[in-house]
């Protein structure tokens, strides 16, 4: 069975980007609008990462032979 490690350890990952943008994000009048747009980006791509990744562990249909008998 395939462990949940690749979750956390990319969740980490991206804290650390998300913290990044929030301290690396030059002072300016967009500032908030930067870091909110950096922050938000990381977020949603590991959202949609760790939904198809957590798909692709555990379907919820699970596939299933055919009982035709083939000639």
């Amino acid at each position: 069975m395939a462990s949940l490690f690749p979750v956390f350890f990319v969740l980490f990952i991206v804290l650390g980007l998300e913290a990044c943008a929030y301290l690396l994000v030059p002072k300016g009048p967009h500032q908030t609008t930067l870091r909110t747009a950096f922050m938000l980006t990381f977020a949603s791509l590991y959202l949609m990462w760790m939904i198809t990744y957590l798909a692709q562990l555990h379907p919820l249909i699970s596939p299933y032979r055919s009982l035709k008998i083939e000639s």
